[in-house]
């Protein structure tokens, strides 16, 4: 009789405490929000390790230098065209003032004149040098106001039709390579009217189509120059 009634309570207790468990960790279910398995093994595996430092992602500085210019100083980078599709570019002090975005840039010589003084953009323009005369260029050069900055790109040729009076004309500015311009060279050229840019100052690059070299088929690649412009000291 007791060895019955033993086996009856063990029953009842297994039963009990079974009953308890189950019990238990359906409160604990519903107390803890779910987690998916990965993020509870990540979590796991996580303790001690070292924590991970990001670099913060690099400021991007005007007209996408490297690095910023100094405090009053312009920020200016002159891209000339490459290929048929890919389209000069004259970006001053973080403002795209000759591109195809702005819809202003075409075939030939593309020009920006620039307010040195003020900062402030006075005119821009595109002359097609391989159908068109550079009479109307030349006069639109001379015409540039004292204190003026003055930013030259080509795209696809700015040589075909470029005469004389025109290359006059940009090399009074300071020009070096603008009597060695060929059929579809690439060219970017700064320059200034009424005063002095600091000797140093990247200034002109010309790089010329050869087959042999070409990135572009039948064009040579593009180039760039970059660089701070100080401003007149108030």
């Amino acid at each position: 009789m007791r060895s019955v009634v033993g086996g009856t309570f063990k029953v009842l207790f297994l039963f009990f405490t079974s009953l308890c468990a189950w019990y238990s960790g359906y409160l604990l279910a519903e107390l803890i929000p779910e987690v998916p398995l990965s993020n509870a093994v990540y979590s796991v595996q996580s303790i001690g390790a070292k924590p991970v430092i990001k670099a913060p992602a690099p400021k991007r500085q005007k007209c996408d230098h490297w690095t910023p210019c100094p405090q009053n100083t312009y920020a200016y980078r002159l891209l000339s065209g490459g290929g048929r599709d890919k389209y000069a570019k004259i970006c001053f002090e973080d403002e795209l003032l000759i591109g195809e975005k702005t819809g202003n840039v075409a075939r030939g010589i593309n020009i920006a004149i620039v307010n040195y003084v003020t900062g402030k953009v006075i005119e821009t323009r595109f002359f097609d040098m391989y159908e068109d005369n550079s009479g109307p260029m030349t006069k639109f050069i001379q015409s540039a106001p004292q204190k003026s900055l003055l930013f030259m790109v080509t795209h696809d040729d700015g040589s075909s039709r470029l005469k004389d009076d025109a290359k006059n004309a940009i090399e009074a500015l300071g020009s070096k390579e603008i009597r060695n311009m060929k059929f579809r060279s690439s060219w970017v050229f700064l320059a200034s009217k009424g005063f002095e840019l600091p000797a140093g100052i990247e200034r002109e690059k010309i790089n010329h189509s050869d087959n042999k070299k070409n990135r572009y088929s039948g064009w040579p690649a593009e180039i760039q120059i970059e660089g701070c412009v100080p401003r007149e000291p108030s």
